[in-house]
């Protein structure tokens, strides 16, 4: 999912209608900025909001939505506020690699991210207290 400046910013109603439906593993998206509560919302599904920086744009990067994207460099987890790296392949095959700010505001976020977001985090929380108190 790529995003121009407050993503996320208007009605409640209009935004539950455009409720980001992540296909399989692809569960991230890059925004120029983030309207507040609706990244917090993202986090809490369990979709890493990413941030372009600087200049890096929908448009300046020519983005229309035929590349395929892969971020790179998370395989030691996720921390709060970290630099990722993203890799652009477009239809042509051209390759571009561009950083991107994880809108992963809090160390808990990263653990709601790395479980799946906030219901997978607690349901596995109580399972465990469960399985603790069993023992």
């Amino acid at each position: 999912m790529l995003a121009g400046e407050e993503y996320g910013t208007g009605s409640s109603a209009r935004l539950g209608r455009q409720r980001p439906e992540p296909a399989g593993r692809a569960r991230r998206g890059g925004a120029q900025s983030f309207e507040r509560i609706h990244r917090s919302n993202l986090v809490g599904m369990g979709i890493l909001p990413c941030q372009f920086q600087g200049a890096d744009s929908i448009a300046s990067l020519g983005l229309d939505g035929s590349e395929r994207f892969d971020i790179v460099g998370l395989e030691a987890g996720l921390q709060a506020q970290q630099q990722i790296e993203m890799h652009i392949t477009r239809a042509n095959g051209q390759r571009q690699s561009v950083m991107l700010l994880a809108r992963v505001d809090t160390p808990i976020e990263a653990q709601y991210l790395a479980q799946g977001g906030i219901l997978a985090f607690v349901l596995r929380k109580l399972m465990n207290n469960k399985k603790a108190a069993h023992a």
